[in-house]
């Protein structure tokens, strides 16, 4: 359920807004246009929003700015505090993308960006099935994260890396569960989403998926 990167996530919280903002060279194309893609995210959100791991409150940011209704859920204590100290009448929970408490209202949207591979595959597929019990017809998920296109694309991408020598990145890549858009459009439908895709820089993907047939 990516409880497991607790301890990074209480570590990086002090470090987190300078990672992404590109000056870190080794992960520069992992956040290449960062403002940019959580603009996305947010613009394509409707509604009341769950948003899943808050982190230092970013997108909640953006969330806010376009007047939806936020319910944070984050697990990391530290980034917690951080987001409050942000935005103190923020509802903000703590759980994970599978574990969560109940909300006091339906949500329209559920929407996270650079969290989802904090799960397994199997995981992934779990905290869908449930998002596709507390959306109604229409209701979305929007997610940006790294992803690769397919399994020969995962290789080059770790190969390419491996050459740059970015020995963190890599171990990045190869320790966390990113996952395929193949195997994610399969968890998406076999839930009852129509799921599309959207290359927003190197590494990340938007994943925009709707329950049912509207669209």
């Amino acid at each position: 359920m990516g409880r497991e990167f607790i301890p990074l996530f209480d570590d990086w919280a002090e470090f987190y807004d300078e990672t992404v903002s590109g000056n870190d060279a080794e992960y520069k194309e992992v956040f290449e246009d960062y403002d940019k893609i959580l603009d996305v995210v947010a613009s394509k959100s409707e509604g009341i929003v769950l948003e899943f791991g808050v982190g230092t409150g970013n997108l909640t940011e953006k969330l806010i700015a376009l007047g939806r209704k936020v319910y944070g859920v984050e697990p990391s204590k530290i980034m917690r505090e951080k987001t409050k100290a942000r935005f103190m009448n923020l509802s903000l929970y703590d759980g994970d993308f599978i574990e969560f408490p109940e909300l006091p209202e339906k949500v329209d949207s559920i929407v996270s960006t650079y969290a989802f591979h904090h799960l397994t595959d199997t995981e992934k597929d779990t905290a869908v099935k449930r998002y596709a019990d507390l959306l109604e017809d229409g209701g979305k998920i929007v997610f940006a994260d790294t992803a690769y296109l397919n399994e020969d694309d995962r290789k080059e991408r770790h190969r390419l890396v491996k050459e740059h020598g970015y020995e963190n990145l890599l171990e990045d890549l190869q320790r966390e569960y990113y996952t395929t858009l193949e195997v994610l459009e399969e968890i998406f439908r076999q839930n009852g989403f129509l799921v599309e895709f959207q290359k927003l820089n190197t590494y990340v993907w938007l994943m925009e998926a709707v329950k049912g047939s509207k669209k």
